[in-house]
């Protein structure tokens, strides 16, 4: 799909940015629950056994909800599906701040499913930003709607304190604060969205595609299921391989971000306070929100730059040497679990080797199968990277308490290996790495 005729490349363009923009601000909303959900989870349930549930609801409705908005973009336009999912993210966030208020446990649950939308929307924002990519340009062009979460995500985390300032003005408890922030920028982000993505991008993709006559693909009969998206994945090893690296890179990184700041609370109780080393409740949430802030950093800012090496070097070269930076992340961060700055550096490293994972991965999933099912299948991928990113965290709490941050870490060692002699095997028998473009 190129952006000639009709639909130029200045329409192109113009998603990109609005698309971006509209990212900097609904991304806030992600950081901030990330960084203090496995803390919030245990302050109010009274158990560490719930410390990934935040993480595994909001991921877990990222999955659930990625076929609906995926059918809804696909019916109604993209700009219909984005908007919807962030208006459901706004009132998650609202939900956050009634549990911390009210102390209620399953309030807290029930915001972050709802904030889970919004991780819904940022990974259809990606594929959206690819509707009317010319071939050449469409790994820059999704990395730079990648790289527009940076702002929002690494700000989220960062916003403890000035939200606990907040908070306090507000008559709130401090923790609820960020969540007050997150709310209105889904606010601006949604706003965005709703005014700038005119034209729909997807609904100018099918309408230049009709116009020129070109064939579109077999389009799914009635009414559109997983099955249709899978079916278009499994004929097609590329996608496969695709899918493979971009599932086991979310959900290593999932399980091990998500016990991070757990584990550094772990670190800090342990530290001997007589010699001063026990920080204090903010300073450890500051620390937490910081260390967390790299590790987003590392999973956008360099987006653009893993974007280039997608277009320039190859999908499957980008997706393995993602991969590599994984396994290097999760050795380092398990090894040097006693030493906050190595924890910090691996997970900077987890992030990035997400980012060229992710990157990589969705840019040849988009081309890999047919126009007519390309947004399901699209919905598939959201839909098992939100299961296994629930999964992962759901299980990650088992792990921390059973094996600790070590274990944890060689779980995730073991899930990426298994994947990269996959996607190997799967790029052999399609000689991948020698017929995609570059």
């Amino acid at each position: 799909m190129t952006t000639t005729g009709r639909y130029p490349a200045a329409l192109q363009r113009r998603t990109v940015t609005v698309l971006a923009v509209a990212q900097l601000f609904s991304g806030l909303g992600n950081g901030s629950t990330l960084a203090l959900g496995s803390i919030l989870a245990v302050r109010l349930s009274g158990s560490e056994a719930w410390a990934g549930a935040t993480t595994a609801a909001l991921t877990l409705t990222a999955a659930v909800v990625a076929v609906p908005l995926s059918t809804l973009a696909v019916r109604r336009g993209r700009r219909v599906a984005l908007v919807t999912g962030l208006a459901g993210a706004m009132v998650g966030c609202a939900v956050i701040v009634l549990a911390v208020v009210t102390g209620l446990f399953p309030l807290l649950l029930a915001g972050a499913a709802l904030v889970g939308l919004a991780t819904a929307v940022n990974l259809q924002s990606r594929f959206a930003a690819v509707d009317l990519a010319a071939d050449v340009h469409r790994g820059r062009d999704l990395s730079v709607v990648v790289w527009s979460i940076t702002v929002g995500a690494v700000a989220g985390p960062n916003l403890i304190r000035p939200g606990a300032v907040l908070g306090r003005a507000l008559g709130l408890p401090e923790i609820a604060g960020p969540f007050v922030i997150s709310l209105a920028g889904m606010v601006v982000g949604a706003l965005i969205l709703l005014v700038g993505l005119r034209p729909d991008p997807l609904l100018a993709a099918r309408a230049a595609t009709v116009q020129a006559g070109t064939p579109a693909g077999p389009a799914p009969r009635g009414r559109a299921t997983l099955r249709d998206g899978w079916a278009a994945i499994r004929r097609e090893p590329r996608a496969l391989a695709a899918l493979l690296g971009v599932l086991a890179a979310h959900g290593a990184m999932v399980a091990v971000m998500s016990m991070t700041p757990l584990h550094l609370q772990h670190l800090n109780a342990a530290a001997p306070s007589a010699a001063g080393q026990r920080l204090t409740e903010p300073d450890l949430l500051a620390l937490i929100g910081f260390t967390i802030s790299l590790h987003i950093l590392g999973m956008y800012a360099f987006s653009p730059l893993l974007g280039w090496c997608t277009d320039r070097w190859g999908r499957t070269a980008t997706l393995l040497a993602g991969q590599a930076v994984l396994l290097v992340a999760v050795l380092l961060a398990g090894f040097g679990q006693d030493r906050v700055p190595i924890v910090t550096a691996g997970l900077l490293l987890l992030g990035l080797g997400w980012s060229a994972s992710t990157v990589a991965g969705s840019t040849l999933l988009a081309e890999s199968v047919e126009a007519g099912a390309r947004v399901l299948a699209q919905g598939v991928s959201d839909t098992l990277m939100g299961g296994i990113g629930a999964v992962g965290s759901a299980v990650a709490g088992a792990l921390l308490a059973g094996t600790g941050y070590l274990g944890l870490n060689l779980v995730a060692v073991a899930l990426l290996g298994v994947a990269v002699v996959a996607i190997l095997r799967l790029s052999r028998s399609a000689a991948l790495l020698g017929s995609i473009p570059t």
